[in-house]
């Protein structure tokens, strides 16, 4: 979908501490072979929050930072991977309650790594369909520790980073990046790749603890072949790149900033930077090796990122693409206008 009035007020992340490569080997946390494949520097770890509260602390930034009055919040979206912290319960109530206070539709979106990109585009649909609406709040926050996922085996190639994001989407002419169009793509035959062969289950982890998505993805190549699913992902992450650029009137050779997955450096490579031709250090991945995979969050931290980091020149286009297990695609075309009042990337 092309938009016209939308901006990006600002972007936060919000992490609380990090875990160096060095020091993961040290505590053998991980092995030489996962650093040299992902790439990692270092991860980003929670030092006791749990996802909730990285989100609140996230929210309660970008507000602020954008002045941002909770009145003109007309939704809240928070997006998460990973256990929030209680069972039976809406943590999109929370960062409500202890970030904003306003009485507007506040719901949780569980669309796994697409997640942010998801609440995005639900965010973008729900603002654009009344003239009177005016912001949406979007929140990720996830925690992936033991005993329920070991961030640095659990999938191999990627290691997960502990944090909160927030973003505000507002309408009118206000913000450091211009949203000019946002596509998502669904293919449900993929869903299975995290599924496997295991049984539904009553309870969570009663199958295995923790979850190892290497187990499952096998299985799924195991019974589909290897070339189905590359085929089937090759063609999502196609379709939604090509739609996106036409809606903004645009092509890729034109995009000058990508804000990426912070997949390890090896899946980076293969599914876009090699595909696309497009050189790494016009990707936040230099930065996203210091804070790791943040669940739902990577696209969000991206943006807070190079809208702070200088780099970026008013004018200049950026590509900001998620993917999800389910599987979905997200892809959007930004241009960006100012510097991220938002800033201050940790």
């Amino acid at each position: 979908m092309r938009f016209d009035d939308l901006y990006i007020a600002g972007a936060v992340l919000h992490l609380e501490d990090r875990c160096s490569a060095e020091e993961a080997l040290r505590d053998g946390l991980c092995d030489e072979r996962t650093v040299a494949r992902t790439g990692i520097s270092s991860v980003a770890v929670s030092a006791g929050s749990s996802a909730p509260e990285l989100a609140v602390g996230a929210a309660r930034a970008v507000l602020e930072r954008t002045g941002t009055h909770p009145a003109d919040i007309d939704l809240l979206l928070h997006a998460t991977v990973q256990y929030q912290g209680h069972d039976l319960w809406a943590a999109a109530s929370y960062i409500q309650r202890c970030a904003v206070g306003n009485r507007c539709p506040a719901i949780e979106i569980r669309q796994l790594s697409n997640g942010g990109m998801a609440a995005l585009d639900l965010a973008s649909g729900y603002l654009s369909g009344s003239p009177g609406r005016t912001a949406a709040l979007l929140t990720t926050g996830d925690v992936f520790g033991a005993p329920g996922f070991d961030r640095w085996r659990g999938d191999p190639g990627t290691v997960y980073g502990d944090a909160g994001t927030a973003l505000v989407l507002g309408r009118g002419d206000g913000g450091f990046a211009q949203l000019r169009s946002l596509v998502t793509v669904s293919d449900a035959d993929l869903e299975q790749m995290h599924r496997g062969r295991d049984p539904f289950s009553p309870v969570p982890f009663a199958v295995r603890r923790p979850i190892d998505l290497g187990l499952l993805q096998k299985a799924f190549v195991e019974d589909t072949g290897r070339s189905y699913s590359v085929a089937r992902i090759t063609s999502g992450q196609d379709e939604a790149l090509k739609r996106a650029l036409a809606e903004a009137d645009c092509a890729l050779a034109e995009i000058s900033w990508f804000v990426l997955p912070n997949f390890g450096r090896g899946r980076l490579g293969s599914a876009f930077l090699r595909r696309w031709d497009i050189p790494e250090e016009r990707t936040t991945w230099p930065w996203g090796r210091s804070v790791g995979h943040l669940g739902a969050g990577d696209q969000f931290a991206g943006l807070a990122f190079l809208g702070g980091s200088g780099l970026v020149r008013s004018g200049e286009l950026g590509l900001v693409f998620g993917v999800g297990a389910g599987f979905t695609w997200s892809c959007a075309v930004v241009e960006f206008t100012g510097e991220n009042p938002g800033a201050a990337v940790p």
